[in-house]
């Protein structure tokens, strides 16, 4: 027999989805769409008494795993691949009840996931309101002159979750005063000069900065 890409589980049986066309040696029904091989010969699974059981098709892990710990019988089913020369593994055939009641433990399962996602998601923006607010008043502390909804503002953009701005990095998390001066400026590099219109009109971004320089310099001041 070829090499099988996934062996069967050791105390479970062998059932093979024919390339070609076969006929069960016993009842001489076909052709077959699955059969077991008993003594070389092909059998249809009425003959080798697993029509009861259902077919699972591969590709949930969970539930095929389950599925065979609920079932009382269960077998393997594999299919011939010629372009690679191997059996290989296309689902499980198992008991109704045991699929159902697989089914049921998986639903479960997924709706304790749904709400430790929703727990999490919950626990994850407390945290970031009152990072922002830290980051806010970290703001304020070195510059007094900066209006309140300013500073919230810059806070808010700085250390939203997944941005990858200097407010998610380590310094940032740290509030360390580089993270938060770096967050400032380029908040009053894009809102209180004419940077943008300087990129839009093809000005190279380190000449950019250096013609706006003086115009940033002075806003910070002002808010110090």
């Amino acid at each position: 027999m070829a090499h099988l890409a996934t062996p069967p589980h050791r105390t479970g049986l062998l059932v093979f989805q024919p390339v070609k066309r076969k006929q069960c040696a016993e009842c001489r029904g076909g052709p077959l769409a699955m059969l077991v091989l008993e003594d070389g010969a092909p059998r249809c699974l009425d003959c080798a008494d697993l029509s009861h059981l259902v077919f699972l098709p591969r590709g949930d892990t969970a539930l095929t795993r389950r599925s065979r710990e609920e079932s009382g019988l269960s077998a393997v089913v594999v299919r011939f691949n010629r372009r690679k020369g191997r059996y290989e593994r296309q689902g499980v055939l198992v008991e109704e009840g045991a699929l159902a009641r697989a089914e049921a433990r998986c639903l479960a399962d997924a709706e304790a996931r749904r709400r430790r996602r929703e727990r999490d998601a919950r626990r994850r923006a407390v945290e970031d309101v009152r990072f922002a607010e830290a980051f806010a008043a970290e703001i304020q502390r070195l510059f007094p002159g900066c209006p309140v909804d300013r500073a919230r503002g810059i806070a808010a953009h700085a250390s939203l979750r997944g941005s990858g701005r200097v407010g998610r990095s380590a310094a940032g998390r740290a509030l360390s005063e580089g993270a938060v001066v770096s967050a400032v400026v380029a908040s009053v590099r894009h809102l209180d000069t004419p940077y943008d219109q300087l990129l839009m009109s093809g000005v190279p971004r380190h000449e950019a900065r250096r013609r706006i320089a003086v115009a940033v310099a002075g806003v910070l001041e002002g808010w110090r």
